[in-house]
């Protein structure tokens, strides 16, 4: 195979899996945004959580809200934070106790009743982002997973969630954050409709 064939096959695949999830996914990223802009509207904030590619998705998706999502819509920030943001928390929660424990203490810590936990995992197994989904229900918090591989044991702890019918972890990263632009410049709407 041919370097061509092979970008080339790889660009076809990712078209592939953005179309069956827009066909297949649709309904959910509705609601989605509309359960992160009714947390927005009720003064919660949005805590954004995975494991490496996926915590880079995280910080990139949090610092849309805090910031600025399109260059023409200028608007105050809107609450979300990445959770993986702070290293020496997360080496003191790794030495401490477990690396699987610290989104779930900084869910614990940080997070209200009318916040939403958004966790990335492609497998769907990540045990981290498991636990803050768990926390996070104890604690009235609402969560939505962005997963592949048919959700995984991480889909039975999310209140909403993004599915990518795929196996294929670049795929289904394309389409988390392709899905996750789009969701929130609906959350971005929704809100500057209300302001």
């Amino acid at each position: 195979m041919t370097a061509e064939q092979h970008i080339g096959g790889l660009f076809e695949r990712s078209i592939e899996t953005k179309r069956a999830a827009l066909n297949e996914c649709l309904p959910a990223m509705v609601r989605i945004a509309g359960m992160l802009a009714a947390s927005l509207r009720g003064g919660g904030k949005i805590l954004f959580c995975g494991n490496g590619g996926s915590a880079a998705d995280a910080q990139h998706l949090a610092a849309e809200l805090l910031v600025r999502l399109r260059p023409h819509v200028n608007r105050p920030p809107i609450p979300a934070l990445a959770l993986a943001l702070d290293s020496s928390s997360m080496t003191a929660c790794g030495n401490d106790y477990s690396y699987g424990e610290f989104y779930a203490r900084m869910v614990e810590g940080l997070g209200r009743p009318g916040d939403v936990v958004l966790g990335i995992t492609t497998s769907g197994k990540s045990p981290n982002v498991i636990k803050a989904f768990e926390r996070a229900r104890a604690m009235d918090i609402r969560t939505v997973g962005f997963l592949g591989c048919g959700g995984g044991p991480a889909l039975p702890f999310c209140d909403e969630a993004l599915v990518v019918p795929s196996d294929e972890t670049g795929r289904i990263q394309e389409v988390h954050i392709t899905a996750g632009h789009a969701i929130l410049e609906v959350v971005e709407d929704a809100l500057l409709v209300v302001s």
